[in-house]
Formats: C-alpha cells, structure tokens, sequence
C-alpha cells in the first residue's frame, strides 16, 4: 500500500511498481472511468515503456482503449484532456512518470474528467487492488496519437509575438523529457536560446532532474554567466521549472507576482510555503490571494472551485488558467516568463522592489510515516499554551500542517504528503529573527516527538 500517496502513485521498479501491481492499477482504474478511451504517455524512464504495457494490459481487461501518446512530458499528457484526436475525446489520463525521483523510481499521475484523481481515491484503488484477482488478458486495445506535435502547435501559435525575440536563452533539461519540446517550440520561434543536457535518458548521466535543488543549477548557472540573459531549468517530467537571472534565483512564488503583472486583478493561491510577501503584494495590488493546501493536486482543485487565474508552489510548479487550460506547466510557465522580458519588465528590478526578508529553502525534519503527522497534531496542542519564552503568535493557520505568524515574519512546520518527512520554512524581516522562529519551532517538534 504504500506506493498509493497523496497525489500519484510511486514506487521502485519491479520491486514495487510490476507486471504484478501493475496490471491490477490499470483494471481498477478502468472501473472509475466513465468513457471509452485513457489516454497515456510516459516519461524518459528506461522502465516506462514496459510499465505502459502493463497498464494497458490492466486498461483493456477492464473495457477501455489506450490512446498511445509515446514519451511526452507531463503537461502534454494533462493537454490530451482538452483536445480530439481524430475525432475521439479521452475521458482520463494516465502519465507514467518518477518525476524528479531517482531512476529506479517509477509512477502514475492520472488526471479523470479534467480533474486530478488524488487522496482518498488513490488509497480506495490501493484496497481495490490489494483485494483483487489478476486480470486475464485481453486483445491489445491501443491507438497511436500525435500529442506532441498537437502541443507544440498550439503553444508555438499562442506565442508568436515572441517570434525571434533577441534576449539569450539558456535552459537545462536534465535530460528528462522537456528536450523532446523545448528544441521544436524555441525553433519554430526563432529563439536564441542554447540547452544542456536535452536528450532524454532516464539514467540521468549529468544530474538529478530537480531544479529545486540547488546542486543541479550549477551547470545552467555556468551558460547564464557566459551566455545568457536568462535560464530555465526543468524537473524529470517538465511540470515544474526554476527560473534565473544573473542576480536572482526565481522561486515559485515569487514567479506567481511577476505573472501576476500582466493580470487585471487576479484571484492567485498559493500553498502555505510561500512567502507573506507575496500574500501582501498581491492584495496591495487589487488581486485576490488565496492560501492553500501544498499540493499540485489540491492547487487545480482549488483552482476549479475559486476559478482562481493562477497558482503557484515555491518549488516551481505553476498553474495558469489565465489563457490557459489550469494545470502545472513548465514549458508554459517558460513563455510566459519570456513574454514578460519582451514587453519590457525587467525581473531583477521588480524584484529589487520588494519588501526585503529573509526566508530559508525548506528544511526537512526526518521522522517516520506513522509519526509524521501525530507530530502535527501533538505542536498543534503545544501551541494552545507555548512556552513562555516563545515568540508572540499575532495568529495560526492551519490549513496544511501549522502556519505561526508571528510580529515580524512567519514559521511553517507540515508534514509532507509524499515521503517520510516534516517539512520546515522560516521567514522575517531580519535574519536574526528567522533563526529565532526556526529555533523555537524546533523546540516545539522536539518536545512533541518526545511525547508520543
């Protein structure tokens, strides 16, 4: 059960995720499908192909067509969603992926009538599947698609005011699966932008592909001081980017107020790691901010029923429905960044505007999955008395996890919903102060994991 998580399903190849689990994941969800066709892709993954097979497998068995979409990123599998292919409409789709995961990673993100399949649907198919026969197999049931080639037009359509804009681009794709967009889209726009590591190889022979970390930066980090003006890099599956200049490193939220720019008083939500920066500009400006759940499952859902026109996470996941279809989209999140530098804004300047704080990366406290949460609830009590030398809480939100804002800043601790981890963020109006949150925020899960 515990490849079934929050927000996809992920485990370690042929360990966890085989012929075996597999088979049943496809015919399962087969029965939570009302139409006739699933569209699926995959990511560059050695293991992926074999994982499709196994799908549909699983998806035939249970009544339905695969629709074929080969090796594509992510966002291009949540694009099949909103088009026809030769007259045919998918109801479901499925993106077999690891996302940023080390190699021997594998999963499945799936997406049901426009709508991410997540939380308590994702652990009832575990049950379903844990309970069940192996399906027999059926006659293969599957059509190729050009989702790609789709994709690629319509962003090269929607974009072509860009056309051969001079600014110098430099982008790093990790070799995950970008490289099989990135090259056509900049090419058909006559952009001057150079890429590193654009083959696909699930190998991952240069670097790990999380652009959050910053250890995979340094070699994007090299072209830009050499040959760019600005640098994109991507994660395994291109949902989430990082975007530089020569003096910022963009983090997602901070991403979501340049966006915003262009935007006529836009309803944004952000996850509770986002900076009260953010927060405060956003509503100094007329927009309407919203915080919410970590997540990019809980942020398209939230976008649905706020019919917000943007999200974003720190980490780099952007969620445009302005102009756009609402779902986490790097090569996207790229163009409308480069469309920004084109009408005239300079990034580093906007940003020099900004109150300043300081705000640290996330901080991972390692516990356990039984724990993590029964750390939560116990720091939740602690804070109805804190200690007396504790800061003065001015209020808490609890949205996801515990949010304390405090006189001159903010402290967040969460447990994450995807691995074995509480998560940590400190942020103030002076370094000093910062360090004092963390520390005392520490104290509290200390004392809390003490207790159980």
């Amino acid at each position: 059960m515990s490849i079934y998580r929050e927000y996809d399903i992920r485990g370690i190849f042929e360990k966890e995720l085989n012929e075996q689990s597999v088979v049943r994941i496809g015919y399962a969800l087969a029965s939570k499908i009302e139409g006739e066709y699933v569209a699926v892709g995959y990511d560059a993954r050695s293991h992926s192909p074999i994982l499709f097979e196994y799908l549909v497998h699983g998806l035939n068995a249970g009544g339905k067509k695969v629709l074929d979409m080969g090796l594509v990123p992510t966002p291009v599998n949540y694009f099949c969603n909103y088009n026809e292919f030769n007259g045919v409409s998918a109801s479901a789709s499925v993106m077999i992926t690891g996302s940023h995961n080390p190699s021997e990673y594998n999963g499945f993100k799936i997406t049901i009538n426009k709508a991410p399949f997540f939380g308590e649907q994702i652990y009832a198919l575990g049950r379903e599947c844990e309970a069940m026969d192996f399906p027999a197999k059926v006659a293969r049931d599957v059509t190729k698609i050009d989702a790609l080639t789709r994709y690629v037009d319509f962003l090269v359509s929607e974009f072509q005011h860009l056309k051969a804009m001079p600014t110098r681009i430099v982008y790093d794709c990790g070799n995950g699966v970008a490289g099989v967009v990135t090259e056509r889209i900049f090419g058909a726009l006559e952009l001057n932008a150079k890429g590193l590591y654009i083959d696909p190889d699930g190998t991952f022979p240069n670097h790990h592909p999380d652009p959050s970390d910053e250890h995979n930066l340094e070699d994007i980090k090299k072209l830009l001081a050499t040959d760019g003006d600005i640098a994109f890099a991507y994660d395994g599956d291109a949902d989430r980017i990082a975007v530089l200049t020569h003096k910022n490193n963009i983090k997602g939220d901070m991403m979501a107020l340049l966006y915003a720019m262009k935007m006529d008083k836009p309803t944004v939500i952000g996850e509770v790691k986002c900076s009260q920066v953010m927060y405060d500009e956003l509503e100094k400006r007329g927009a309407k901010a919203i915080m919410y759940k970590t997540g990019h499952s809980n942020l398209k859902v939230k976008m649905q029923e706020t019919n917000a026109d943007l999200a974003c996470e720190v980490s780099g996941h952007v969620f445009f429905k302005n102009r756009y279809f609402g779902y986490d989209d790097a090569i996207y999140a790229t163009l409308r960044m480069l469309e920004l530098v084109h009408d005239g804004i300079d990034l580093d300047a906007e940003l020099a505007k900004l109150p300043q704080v300081f705000s640290t990366e996330e901080i991972k406290v390692h516990t356990t999955e039984a724990e993590k949460f029964k750390i939560i609830d116990k720091v939740k009590e602690l804070l109805k008395t804190p200690p007396a030398s504790f800061p003065a809480i001015k209020n808490i939100i609890d949205v996801d996890g515990v949010r304390i804002n405090f006189q001159n800043g903010w402290g967040l601790v969460r447990a994450s919903n995807t691995t074995p981890v509480l998560v940590t963020r400190f942020e103030s109006t002076s370094k000093e102060e910062a360090k004092l949150y963390e520390k005392a925020i520490n104290d509290l899960i200390i004392k809390a994991k003490e207790s159980l």
